[in-house]
C-alpha cells in the first residue's frame, strides 16, 4: 500500500496555491474514481490502486509552464504525463507512473504523436488496463481552473471530439461502461 500523500507533499509545498489546486482536482477525480470502482463491481477493479492511482495522476504538472494553475516550470503542459511517471517511477510505483502517462486527452496513440510532432515519448500512451481507464475517465469531469465543479458530459465530448473522433470514441465507450 502506497501513501500518495507523503509522496504528494515530497513535490508540492503544503499551504501552497499549488498545492491546493492539486489537493483539490486529485480529491475530486479520485472520489469520482472510487465511485466507479464501488458502482461496478462486476468489473473486479483493484480499488486501493485506483484511489492511489487517481490522487498521483498529475504529480508531474509543477516541472510544466502552466501560470493559470501556479505551476512554473519550463515544460509544456501536455507533457505533465511522462515527467509525472518519471517521478513515479523514481518512487518505485511503476504501475501508478503508467497511469501518469496515459491519461492525457483520452490516451494518445504513437502515429498520433508522430503526426502531429508532440514532444512526448515516442510510444503507445493510451491507458490500457481498466483501473488507468477509469482515472482517465474520471478526469475528465474535473479541471484544475475550475476546482470542485463537475464538467458537463456534452462540455467533455466537445473538447474530445476536436483531438479527434478515435478519442471521443474511446470517451464514449468508457462512459457506456462506467456510468454510474
Amino acid at each position: 500500500m502506497t501513501d500518495p500523500i507523503r509522496i504528494i507533499e515530497k513535490y508540492y509545498i503544503k499551504g501552497s496555491e499549488l498545492y491546493r489546486i492539486y489537493m483539490s482536482h486529485a480529491i475530486s477525480v479520485s472520489d469520482l474514481a472510487v465511485q466507479i470502482v464501488d458502482s461496478h463491481p462486476e468489473l473486479n477493479l483493484d480499488k486501493q490502486f485506483v484511489y492511489e492511482a487517481a490522487m498521483l495522476h498529475d504529480i508531474g504538472i509543477f516541472k510544466c509552464d502552466a501560470p493559470e494553475i501556479c505551476c512554473e516550470g519550463s515544460s509544456m503542459y501536455i507533457e505533465h504525463g511522462y515527467l509525472g511517471a518519471d517521478l513515479l517511477r523514481s518512487e518505485g510505483l511503476p504501475q501508478h507512473a503508467l497511469v501518469c502517462e496515459r491519461h492525457t486527452g483520452a490516451g494518445i496513440s504513437k502515429s498520433k504523436i508522430m503526426k502531429k510532432k508532440l514532444p512526448l515519448p515516442l510510444r503507445d500512451l493510451r491507458p490500457q488496463t481498466m483501473e488507468e481507464k477509469v482515472i482517465c475517465y474520471a478526469d475528465k469531469f474535473y479541471s484544475k481552473t475550475k476546482l470542485n465543479t463537475s464538467i458537463p458530459l456534452e462540455t467533455i465530448r466537445k473538447k474530445l471530439e476536436k483531438h479527434g473522433k478515435a478519442s471521443l470514441n474511446r470517451f464514449d465507450a468508457w462512459h457506456e461502461l462506467f456510468k454510474v
